[in-house]
């Protein structure tokens, strides 16, 4: 789920890169030296999570982890959602470099605000930290997908079809999404609750 060099127009480029530049400089500065590691982890889980493709009509859907990067790692999300994005660009020819900025604020700014969101319920009963978890990792891939489609539907209206279909095709991976980000929240509150530092 990346745009692609040559669709987005300047200002949008413009805009979108200051934005992702503003974030992952605060991420950077969000960073605790002791929390590196489990940062380069959840970047590497992001990076190959995009590598497992499902076939969707006349496109591909994959795995994001948007929610679990926003619950864990909050701020720090950002820097690590763009260093995967510019690994895929230059490995894989995912997305681009120019519409990297923009890439990054369609993935990250969702992982960011469900994990500022959805984090403060995972203290809760273990039905609130399930439903917390599930609308963590829902939200975040359907927040994004509602972001690329807008950005394609306001660089031209032929790419409305295309934005729907984005959408509803992704769906199913929304629940899939939220299916996981529960199983891994739970998975991480049962055997190292400190990742999550919810005290």
């Amino acid at each position: 789920m990346h745009l692609s060099e040559g669709i987005v127009e300047a200002p949008v480029l413009l805009a979108g890169a200051a934005i992702a530049a503003g974030g992952v400089i605060y991420g950077l500065r969000a960073i605790a030296p002791e929390r590196i590691m489990g940062v380069a982890i959840l970047a590497s889980a992001f990076f190959v999570g995009s590598l497992i493709h499902v076939p969707i009509g006349p496109g591909s859907a994959h795995l994001v982890l948007g929610g679990i990067m926003g619950v864990t790692l909050g701020w720090a999300c950002v820097p690590a959602i763009g260093v995967a994005l510019l690994l895929q660009a230059i490995f894989f020819q995912y997305g681009g470099l120019t519409v990297l900025g923009v890439n990054t604020v369609i993935m990250a700014g969702p992982a960011l605000l469900c994990g500022l969101l959805f984090r403060p319920f995972l203290s809760g009963t273990q039905r609130v930290q399930q439903l917390a978890a599930f609308a963590a990792g829902f939200l975040a891939l359907a927040l994004s997908c509602l972001l690329l489609a807008a950005v394609l539907v306001t660089t031209d209206q032929n790419f409305l079809l295309t934005a729907r279909l984005l959408v509803l095709g992704h769906l199913p991976v929304m629940v899939i999404e939220g299916l996981v980000t529960v199983f891994i929240i739970r998975f991480i509150l049962k055997v190292q609750p400190d990742i999550l530092a919810l005290s």
